[in-house]
């Protein structure tokens, strides 16, 4: 009975059309600098190397952006060892080819500005139990947390770890995001790998426990040992900027479900990762779990943490580097089924590791994104359990139609209850007053300026009403502020038999037709009506001179 009912999920899943675009949704992907696997593969070791370097990553924001994605997952602690300039461990082999190396900049701050120059959100990865294999701690000598604070570390099958039981390795990770949330303006902290290792049944913390445990029977010790590191870390960036958001990512199986089992391989029972009490105890924003699975393995454990979710975000991790011949060689089919099952059941977003087989389109991933399931701008949902108070509506709007055919919008800066950033969406669309609730009508995003240019890109894109709204760092929305007001001159000139009716202007003398880019196409001695049977289909904007030259804007044709 469990086999077909899932089975039968798949199906209705198969057959049902492309969803309407989500106006909230969060769509990650996980930018891994572990062994510049995502990025960097250019090394900062001279000047032009550090431009290299950063064009790579604005290279890949551009792309991403390109594609509506708002939200970069950003490994910023890889293994003992960091991409900034920190006081606790040493910089990342990956940023110059040695480690320790000093790149000449700092990598997760022009990280950051470039992803808010785009709108997007920068969320700092943190890998938080290892510390590094034998060779990267041996690399990093000195500096590694090995040698600095060895009482917290435990050796295990080659690889060294923070020991979760001991009450040190929730400070020493306090220290860390305590750092990062302080010098750097992050939307997020991301932790991964904050659990015990595999197979940890034989982890080597007995003395730990003899010391630490208090009677605890040792599995629930050992999960409880995470839950309060949770717990201190969630605190820790709350205090110091309560919007920042805090995230995991667990592993996709929380525990057997009563509609399947995990098969031997889930979070709370194999590596101590009570991650749903997080949520339900209010002591995470959000998770990422990782559900790299197929069929059976992915759908059912999907409902069991939207249905555990304790009205937090969840933004299942897709596995799509297993559609890599090289890897598993999934059909794409697999993931559009996913992609479709999520929105279906009202999951908050989706998140891709990893981004190099996103941007290199395996199996066509990239373009069923851009022209299926991406195809519009969303908004990150609002963080109301933190704020549920939106700023001031925007005010005095502006709108001036420039001679080349761009619209200047400009409108007076909002304010909020918490004395926060804020940024500003941007709507546009054909019918009047603007639907805000709409996807489609999203043009920008987080914009950090009262200002705007709109130079529209091709005639069917041109869009007649705009309207701007204020937004806090906590996602909160303001009512929107129409930038501009129906009016005769806004409605269509063009009517039926290509005959275009002008209004009366005084000592009009002239009419003037121009293209959406600025370009003019036709000029006429004015008259009441004229035929523009000739004119190309398209978007095009009127305008009528008098006999001193002024320039009257008078309406729009479609055609």
């Amino acid at each position: 009975m469990r086999t077909f009912f899932i089975t039968l999920l798949l199906v209705i899943v198969s057959l049902s059309p492309v969803f309407s675009q989500p106006k909230y949704e969060i769509r990650a992907t996980w930018i891994t600098t572990l062994g510049g696997m995502d990025w960097p593969r250019n090394k900062a070791v001279n000047a032009s190397g550090i431009r290299r370097q950063q064009k790579e990553l604005c290279d890949i924001l551009d792309r991403l952006k390109a594609a509506n994605f708002n939200t970069v997952l950003l490994q910023t602690r890889l293994r003992g060892d960091m991409i900034y300039p920190s006081a606790i461990e040493t910089f990342g082999e990956s940023l110059t080819g040695s480690t320790g190396g000093n790149p000449g900049y700092d990598p997760l701050a022009f990280a950051i500005g470039e992803c808010h120059k785009r709108g997007m959100e920068l969320h700092a990865w943190i890998v938080t139990i290892p510390a590094g294999n034998t060779r990267q701690v041996q690399l990093q000598g000195r500096s590694s947390v090995v040698r600095k604070n060895r009482t917290i570390c435990k050796l295990y099958k080659g690889n060294w770890y923070l020991d979760p039981g001991n009450p040190g390795t929730k400070e020493y990770l306090s220290c860390i995001v305590k750092e990062i949330t302080s010098r750097y303006d992050i939307d997020g902290i991301h932790f991964d790998y904050i659990r015990y290792p595999e197979q940890a049944d034989n982890f080597p913390d007995k003395d730990t426990y003899r010391k630490y445990g208090k009677g605890k029977e040792l599995k629930q010790w050992r999960r409880d040992n995470i839950t309060d590191i949770v717990h201190r870390l969630y605190t820790d960036i709350k205090t110091i900027k309560p919007w920042v958001k805090v995230s995991s990512s667990p592993i996709g199986k929380y525990r057997d479900t009563n509609r399947y089992p995990s098969r031997g391989w889930n979070a709370y029972h194999v590596v101590y990762q009570d991650a749903q009490k997080w949520l339900k105890e209010g002591i995470h924003d959000a998770l990422f779990p990782m559900m790299y699975f197929q069929g059976n393995n992915f759908y059912p454990f999907a409902l069991d943490w939207k249905e555990n979710c304790g009205n937090r975000w969840i933004v299942p991790g897709l596995g799509i580097y297993f559609l890599s011949p090289d890897e598993q060689n999934w059909p794409l089919d697999e993931i559009v089924r996913q992609l479709h099952f999520t929105r279906q059941i009202k999951l908050n977003g989706q998140a891709y590791f990893r981004n190099r087989f996103l941007l290199n389109n395996t199996k066509g991933i990239w373009d069923e994104l851009q022209e299926n399931f991406y195809t519009t701008p969303a908004l990150i949902p609002p963080m109301t359990w933190m704020d549920s108070i939106p700023p001031s509506t925007p005010a005095m709007p502006s709108l001036q139609l420039l001679p080349d055919g761009k619209m200047h919008m400009s409108w007076q800066i909002s304010t909020d209850n918490n004395g926060g950033l804020v940024t500003y969406h941007l709507y546009a669309s054909d019918t009047y007053p603007v639907d805000i609730t709409d996807a489609g009508n999203l043009l920008e995003t987080y914009l950090t300026h009262t200002e705007y240019e709109y130079t529209p890109i091709s005639p069917w894109r041109q869009k007649r009403y705009f309207a701007v709204t204020a937004a806090d760092r906590f996602g909160n929305e303001s009512a929107p502020l129409e930038l501009n007001a129906i009016s005769e001159t806004d409605m269509p000139l063009l009517n039926d038999g290509d005959i275009l009716t002008l209004p009366e202007i005084k000592e009009a003398k002239t009419v003037k037709i121009f293209t959406v880019t600025g370009e003019e196409i036709k000029y006429f001695v004015y008259a009441p009506q004229m035929s523009i049977a000739s004119l190309p289909g398209g978007f095009y904007t009127v305008y009528i001179l008098n006999n001193a030259g002024a320039q009257t804007f008078v309406g729009t044709i479609v055609k």
